[in-house]
């Protein structure tokens, strides 16, 4: 097959002066360089369909191809934390064949640079083939700055003065299959495609924070890892808390600690939205068979965030999945946001196998654990900028007054490293003004749905099931009703989720509920009491 258009003529011929056949969006890149009768493909049997020129300058294909680049990177690397690290990444140019995104501060970029940078380029390298690097910039340094007139004829020493801040970077790497810089691990099937998302090396069982709240979950982590005879005691083992208490952490420890053992396992790690869209590719592709045979014959399968496995189709494969994988005695390890009898989301099938292990939860940090945390966390970043100074006073202060979770927890660190800079003498009253919407906000969320059903199911008299259920009887949706409203204002959870929690419901009905909720309080002093006692009772 000869390919013909008026980028690849003639003159495209290999060190034999015979034209090359030519298939695939890199056959002009490569036919310089090919040999005689040589066949140059990229996967693709259809023709380049842009030009780097016309991708440099047409903004709505740069916009699309970078919102199918965040779309890619949520789904394998899970909601929680692609909102924590890329929720305000923003594209700032490409240019040639360079990915140019900002973020708003120099902590995110170097979080980035020394965890996710390999990820950004293998994404951006699989949509826009010509992209062979990708740079993170702080977007203070990427604002346009005026040019004076003797600057416009030296362009190069105008550069120099407008780049105030390092740049993180990773270049392409000719051999597709590795990574210009390896940060985990990620499964393979046959043809060298991943299967599973990487895995990050620096979550280990040495840096995870341990403590009463998490110290029997820890120990059946451990107990996976070692693949010993124990282990099958613990499988499926099945971990659940609340976000940012460190399921994510101890999940990946549990890959890397097999993997450290034992590099020729077959591990893999996947979030339920990564595990979706790969059996949805593969169902497009016609290679669903060749995936479910893959994944049977790996050794430890590790899923994320549970109770996002929605599609009767899909969650029918897992559960074939799982079945086979446990009578072949392989590890299996599920996290989640609650214990599997309360995911209603998932098939019974689903739900019936996963209790069939053991089910452990992580629970909120104490004192002394986010004072761990937060010493730790100090002593990585002091690496990373050695005028860094924070007073054992402020530590102290922020791990007694920020205690809802290990992200806010975080998230409260990152605010001070990031006020150190131009603030670095921090007194404990500007601490309490940085870090007041952390404060504020930490009693709510650790009230859970569940929490709210089961009080307001007492107090109506009605079982939980039936609150639950498609019943629409008048005892029943009213404190159905009243449910969804309080769970919309005393947690953080999004109408969608909401819904989820109660039997599946779209968040169109939450929304209503909602609205009919705040006009009969309104109308009904009564009402306005019963949920001011309702609220008071959740609280406790």
């Amino acid at each position: 097959m000869r390919y013909d258009s008026g980028r690849i003529s003639g003159r495209n011929e290999g060190p034999t002066g015979i034209p090359a056949i030519m298939i695939g969006k890199r056959a002009t890149q490569s036919a310089s360089t090919s040999i005689k009768g040589e066949i140059l493909s990229d996967d693709k049997m259809d023709g380049p369909d842009t030009t780097p020129d016309d991708f440099e300058n047409d903004t709505p294909k740069r916009k699309a191809a970078f919102d199918r680049v965040q779309q890619r990177l949520r789904a394998k690397l899970g909601a929680d934390v692609y909102n924590s690290w890329f929720g305000r990444l923003k594209l700032d140019s490409v240019s040639r064949n360079v990915a140019r995104m900002s973020v708003p501060t120099a902590f995110l970029r170097s979080w980035i640079n020394s965890h996710y940078i390999d990820d950004l380029l293998a994404l951006w390298t699989e949509e826009v083939p010509q992209i062979m690097q990708v740079e993170i910039v702080v977007r203070s340094a990427t604002k346009p700055a005026h040019i004076r007139p003797e600057d416009a004829k030296n362009p190069g020493l105008a550069a120099k003065k407008t780049s105030v801040q390092p740049v993180a970077r990773a270049v392409y790497n000719q051999d597709r299959a590795k990574a210009a810089r390896s940060g985990g691990f990620a499964e393979q099937n046959a043809n060298g495609k991943l299967i599973g998302s990487p895995i990050d090396s620096h979550y280990t069982f040495d840096n995870f924070i341990e403590g009463k709240s998490n110290r029997v979950s820890l120990a059946a982590a451990r107990a996976a890892a070692d693949q010993g005879a124990n282990s099958a005691r613990f499988n499926p083992l099945f971990i659940y808390a609340s976000v940012g208490l460190g399921k994510t952490h101890l999940l990946q420890a549990i890959a890397n600690g097999v993997l450290a053992d034992e590099p020729k396992k077959r591990v893999v790690y996947l979030t339920a939205e990564y595990f979706m869209w790969r059996f949805a590719s593969a169902i497009r592709d016609n290679n669903a068979l060749l995936l479910k045979e893959t994944l049977h014959d790996i050794d430890l399968l590790i899923i994320d965030d549970m109770q996002f496995l929605q599609g009767k189709k899909i969650q029918s494969e897992f559960c074939h999945l799982i079945n086979t994988l446990l009578d072949s005695a392989r590890q299996v390890v599920v996290a989640a946001d609650r214990p599997p009898h309360e995911l209603e989301s998932l098939d019974a099938r689903v739900r019936s196998r996963l209790q069939g292990g053991v089910a452990l939860e992580i629970g909120a940090p104490d004192y002394d654990m986010r004072l761990a945390m937060l010493q730790q966390r100090l002593e990585s970043a002091k690496r990373d900028d050695l005028t860094l100074e924070i007073g054992s006073d402020v530590l102290d202060h922020v791990a007694k007054n920020v205690t809802s979770s290990f992200r806010e927890l975080e998230g409260a660190f990152n605010q001070l490293v990031f006020r150190h800079s131009f603030e670095p003498d921090l007194s404990i009253d500007r601490v309490d003004d940085i870090l007041g919407h952390l404060v504020r906000v930490e009693d709510n969320r650790k009230i859970r749905i569940e929490d709210i059903q089961r009080a307001v199911s007492r107090h109506y008299n009605v079982s939980r099931t039936d609150m639950l259920s498609n019943r629409r009887t008048r005892v029943i949706v009213k404190p159905r009703q009243i449910a969804m409203y309080l769970a919309k204002i005393m947690t953080p959870r999004s109408l969608p989720e909401i819904g989820r929690r109660f039997g599946g419901r779209d968040h169109t009905t939450v929304l209503h509920a909602v609205r009919k909720v705040e006009s009969m309080i309104a109308e009904d002093g009564q009402l306005a009491k019963e949920l001011e006692l309702l609220k008071r009772l959740i609280e406790e």
